[in-house]
């Protein structure tokens, strides 16, 4: 059952869909109408859409326990014609992919995926009756809506807004007593300013940052204002957190996500590539015969991120697979050089792409937001990096182009790049 709607109605409508033990598939209202001929021929023509209440309805699902245990239903069994029997389907969500890199692809989410999730999310950053988890995150997204499953198993209360306003989350971790708090890292950066160098209230315990790479200016700023950063890393297709570092103290790298989440396993490919396995991975890919497995290798996901663990088990991302770029012969993740630049005086933001180039075949670009001078942020990049991973490049920018979660728009980046033009500054070296 998908519809396009707010943050209270989805989750409204998810529990309603699983006290009634059918699959909910919640859409950006923004999106939906453009998306659905594709997020229809994905499910084999199967979906239906409901639409939104009208203002002033009320919805109150009767009867909705917390997202059960796996165990007390039926297992889900494959037809003749590869297709599954309503009755028989344990699917309790779909949930795009964050598609950064291309069109998202719709998760498959069973009840015993966002079971062990909110488990071991749970244990992880301990929420208990009483505590009070204020959601900012689109609920269509998976870092929004898997909040929800949290509070239900755990009985805390769910505070949720209808989208992101930094003064009004600040006034509200004071008013509500609010115990954890999910940010991508520009909102973090935007509830800093807010804050103006205040610290949160004591009731604050965690504040979980993910959906994106936190910068170490941007950690520094917020732990030097007494801020419980915990660092995660995720995805659609592990129903969220994967990793987790609570508590990150002045000792913190970039990239650093500490431990698996219980239940996890992870290991690199030649590649580099981390693949994940556990109970809270997906059971596939929406495809027309609601197959399960699409996009696992032997009950493996091979994810999008470049990363490392340690032999303590301890995880590190190095960024996206499909982000490396290749300059003078050398690998360059933008991650690197965005870390170097983004503790420069003076920036605010930035990314790095990069243009075709017969010389050094990606030629880097940086993109940057704030009062530096382009000129001293070439001196630094020369004091702080090897030749190759220099960028050649430097645009000034209003903003960078970012989805509605947070995350930079690689594509829109490598656009900007090539045109050039729309930078209010430019600086060639």
């Amino acid at each position: 059952m998908a519809i396009a709607a707010a943050g209270s109605e989805l989750a409204l409508a998810a529990m309603a869909c699983a006290a009634a033990r059918v699959a909910f598939l919640p859409l950006d209202p923004l999106l939906a109408e453009a998306a659905w001929p594709r997020l229809q021929a994905l499910a084999g023509g199967r979906l239906q859409r409901l639409s939104p209440l009208p203002d002033g309805a009320d919805l109150v699902p009767a009867a909705c326990p917390p997202l059960a245990a796996a165990r007390e239903r039926t297992q889900l069994t494959a037809a003749t014609d590869g297709r599954f029997t309503d009755a028989a389907t344990d699917l309790a969500l779909l949930i795009a992919s964050s598609g950064s890199e291309g069109a998202p692809k719709l998760v498959m989410l069973s009840e015993a995926n966002i079971d062990a999730a909110a488990a071991a999310s749970n244990e992880r950053l301990p929420l208990h009756l009483g505590d009070v988890w204020l959601a900012c995150l689109p609920m269509h997204h998976i870092g929004g809506i898997a909040i929800l499953g949290r509070c239900l198993r755990a009985a805390a209360t769910l505070l949720l807004h209808e989208g992101f306003s930094a003064a009004a989350v600040w006034e509200d971790l004071h008013a509500r007593r609010v115990t954890h708090l999910s940010l991508v890292p520009a909102m973090l950066a935007r509830l800093l300013d807010a804050a103006q160098g205040a610290p949160p209230p004591s009731s604050l315990r965690h504040a979980l940052i993910g959906g994106a790479a936190l910068s170490r200016p941007l950690f520094e700023r917020a732990l030097a204002s007494g801020w419980p950063i915990c660092p995660s890393w995720g995805m659609s297709e592990s129903t969220a957190q994967a990793a987790t570092l609570p508590g990150a103290d002045g000792d913190w790298q970039v990239g650093e996500v500490g431990h698996l989440l219980s239940g996890l396993q992870a290991r690199v490919a030649a590649d580099g590539r981390l693949y994940l396995r556990g109970a809270q991975v997906m059971a596939g890919y929406l495809n027309p015969a609601w197959r399960r497995g699409d996009g696992l290798d032997d009950g493996w996901l091979p994810t999008g991120d470049l990363g490392q663990v340690d032999a303590d088990g301890r995880v590190t991302i190095l960024g996206r697979a499909d982000d490396m770029l290749i300059s003078g012969g050398v690998n360059v993740h933008p991650i690197e050089v965005e870390s170097c630049l983004a503790a420069c005086p003076g920036v605010v933001d930035v990314a790095v792409t990069a243009v075709l180039d017969p010389v050094w075949g990606d030629l880097l670009v940086a993109l940057v937001v704030g009062p530096a001078a382009l000129g001293a942020l070439h001196d630094w990049s020369r004091q702080h990096l090897v030749a190759a991973k220099r960028p050649r490049r430097l645009l000034r920018l209003e903003a960078l182009p970012r989805n509605a979660i947070g995350k930079v728009d690689r594509r829109g980046l490598r656009v900007l790049a090539q045109a050039g033009a729309c930078a209010h500054e430019c600086l060639n070296v």
